[in-house]
């Protein structure tokens, strides 16, 4: 089966000071059809960088150095960027993180749906203010016939990310890429958010790739599961699996950073404390040769400080769940995080 989206040995690089400075390093993964994978990691590990990437969107002084990207078995990322830009929005559309900036305050959401269904359907602007209402019913927005001549500072912060997704969707996308969809909404939101993604997904078949540093936010939307660190993918394989079996200790540790709601007699249940993963991402320009995150980990030893492991098989004959450690042998990982 053709991959909805492919990447292979994705390399995105920075000019600094006429240095060409790796930001993403040989990332490869790949969604089916119809499939989401979570993308997973700390401020500063690269997933939205990889998003823009993907989109064709890279700031100034960033450029893709080496690998590619394909949609739909096409590859975009040579394109020029008129041609790229027929894509976005018709093909493969993006949910930004805060939506009362992507959103422009000043025109009516309408406007702005109608906006996407002109350029890549050519609907007129009749048939546009229908199919927006239409949308906005579908994503559960209340008096859609009178919200859809709202302003964005109108909504609710939970509205204006039903909306944003009523624009990345409307055409109908082959691939969504969702940057952390539900920052600063509050737990309820975040639940119906994913909710939403989740069933219209089912019913327009369009993958996902969902980006956050909250895997527990993510754990009943997401199939697969690629966890990132400085640029690198250092654990990869089914959501289950990783989440029920991590490997890598910065797996572990993004995973014991989660906090657990303890219930029962607290005189005979200890409340465990947050755990936290000491020291931070190494800044660009800082990035040795060596394991990225051996500066942080409590197993390095010294092969871990003279060169980077590349992503293997976890053990023999398990091809869906790849890490990349040199000490990820459940002996060792009996001291991590």
């Amino acid at each position: 089966m053709t991959a909805a989206l492919e990447l292979r040995d994705l390399t995105v690089t920075l000019d600094l000071n006429g240095v060409r400075v790796p930001v993403i390093e040989g990332l490869s993964l790949r969604i089916e059809p119809g499939k989401t994978l979570a993308l997973a990691g700390e401020s500063g590990c690269g997933k939205s960088m990889t998003a823009l990437a993907i989109m064709g969107l890279l700031p100034e002084g960033f450029r893709v150095s080496s690998g590619a990207v394909f949609l739909g078995g096409e590859e975009i990322s040579q394109l020029p960027p008129e041609a790229l830009r027929k894509y976005r929005g018709s093909r493969m559309s993006m949910i930004f993180q805060e939506p009362m900036t992507a959103l422009n305050p000043l025109f009516t959401i309408g406007y702005q749906i109608a906006e996407v269904l002109s350029l890549h359907q050519g609907l007129g602007r009749k048939a546009c203010r229908e199919r927006a209402i239409q949308w906005l019913r579908m994503v559960g927005i209340p008096a859609a016939e009178t919200r859809v001549d709202a302003y964005p500072h109108e909504l609710s912060g939970g509205m204006r990310q039903r909306v944003m997704i009523v624009i990345a969707l409307a055409c109908s996308p082959d691939l969504l890429i969702a940057d952390e969809p539900t920052t600063a909404l509050d737990v309820t939101v975040q639940a119906q958010i994913f909710d939403l993604l989740a069933d219209l997904q089912r019913q327009t078949g369009t993958c996902i790739l969902l980006i956050t540093h909250n895997l527990d936010a993510v754990v009943d939307i997401a199939d697969e599961l690629v966890v990132l660190y400085a640029g690198r993918c250092v654990e990869a394989g089914s959501m289950e699996k990783v989440l029920g079996e991590p490997l890598h200790p910065y797996a572990r540790g993004l995973i014991a950073c989660v906090p657990r709601l303890y219930l029962g007699d607290q005189a005979q249940e200890q409340r465990a404390l947050l755990a936290e993963i000491p020291g931070m991402v190494p800044p660009l320009g800082k990035r040795s040769a060596a394991c990225p995150f051996a500066t942080r980990c409590l197993l390095a030893d010294g092969l871990c400080f003279e060169s980077a492991p590349t992503l293997r098989e976890s053990a023999p004959g398990c091809a869906g769940h790849n890490v990349a450690c040199w000490r990820h042998q459940p002996e060792c990982l009996q001291n991590a995080v």
